[in-house]
């Protein structure tokens, strides 16, 4: 694709050294193709024609051929055959480790000379080419490097939501855990103070778990876990949220709802978990609730009211649902 600043320097180079031909050359391995031209339709030769692989093969130097018919390497090329090539002079595109990747160069098909101020412009414009091929080079990096730093920020992004996500969540039961439940619970109160409407919280323990644990070990006790996890998620509503609270110990924070349809959920837990087929043994569930209160200022009062719920229904002989506000009411 034509870039103006390098015709701009062609144009210079055929201008100034006077003549009909002036290239901006790069050599690879097999060709060499034109970034810019004058007074030349080819886009690109092979390497083997091309003048400039010598000129590249000593970059300090500028190669000049004033009639290429008398010059041993070039006597037998087809451009000269051709009558396209008969003065050439090339100035090397130089890196700054020394690397020749082409070079600016002016052609004729007559022989002639250049004088001291010809070639030293050429071997300025080489320099002026080098420099705008490095800054291309330049902006090209700093593109390459800013799109690579976005794809690692996305990256960094999507790892630290995966991090705060497995953060947030209990590692044997999928359930959220401790932390993300005060969270939630605080959110919700606060919600439920605004809007007036009711949220209660439900507490189950696992009876007698311990034993269960040392009767058949923590594997068969974790897998009590997870099906329990289980069936709260699936008894649970939508808008329900069901963490693991610690230990054998979860937690259901219930938004939007009254005192008696968290009862009624709560016992629909209990029975479903006491009428399950478990591999070793039965196994069952104490349940407290606890609604709250406009003397609920803080999460803490609401989990203690919770809390002493739970233990009246495990001192009540456990496998059974109490509610804070009487503290022996049973469901």
């Amino acid at each position: 694709m034509p870039e103006e600043v390098f015709d701009d320097i062609t144009y210079l180079a055929s201008l100034i050294c006077g003549t009909p031909i002036a290239l901006i050359s790069l050599v690879d391995r097999e060709r060499q193709w034109f970034k810019s031209r004058v007074g030349l339709e080819a886009a690109e030769t092979h390497r083997d024609l091309a003048f400039c692989a010598h000129a590249i093969l000593d970059p300090d130097e500028l190669l000049i051929v004033e009639d290429a018919q008398d010059d041993d390497r070039f006597a037998d090329n087809d451009l000269v055959h051709d009558g396209v090539v008969r003065f050439y002079a090339g100035a090397p595109l130089q890196t700054g480790e020394g690397t020749a990747l082409g070079t600016i160069c002016v052609i004729d098909q007559q022989p002639r000379e250049l004088d001291e101020h010809q070639l030293k412009a050429l071997d300025a414009l080489s320099r002026q080419v080098m420099g705008q091929l490095e800054l291309r080079k330049a902006f090209h990096d700093l593109e390459h490097y800013q799109s690579r730093l976005e794809s690692y920020q996305v990256q960094l992004e999507a790892s630290n939501q995966e991090l705060a996500i497995l953060g947030r969540r209990d590692g044997l039961t999928s359930l959220a855990n401790r932390q993300a439940f005060d969270e939630r619970l605080d959110d919700e109160m606060h919600r439920a103070r605004k809007s007036g409407r009711p949220l209660c919280l439900v507490m189950v323990d696992v009876d007698h778990f311990k034993q269960y644990n040392d009767s058949y070990g923590h594997s068969a006790g974790d897998d009590v876990l997870i099906e329990i996890a289980e069936h709260l998620s699936e008894i649970g509503r939508a808008d329900d949220f069901v963490a693991r609270y610690g230990g054998e110990e979860f937690a259901v924070i219930l938004p939007e709802t009254p005192i008696e349809g968290a009862a009624v959920l709560a016992e629909r837990i209990r029975r479903r978990i006491a009428g399950h087929s478990w591999v070793h043994r039965d196994v069952t569930i104490s349940v407290g609730l606890a609604q709250m209160r406009n003397e609920d200022l803080t999460p803490r009062d609401l989990l203690s009211r919770a809390d002493a719920a739970l233990y009246h229904a495990k001192a009540k002989g456990r496998n059974c649902v109490v509610e804070s506000s009487s503290g022996a009411a049973t469901y």
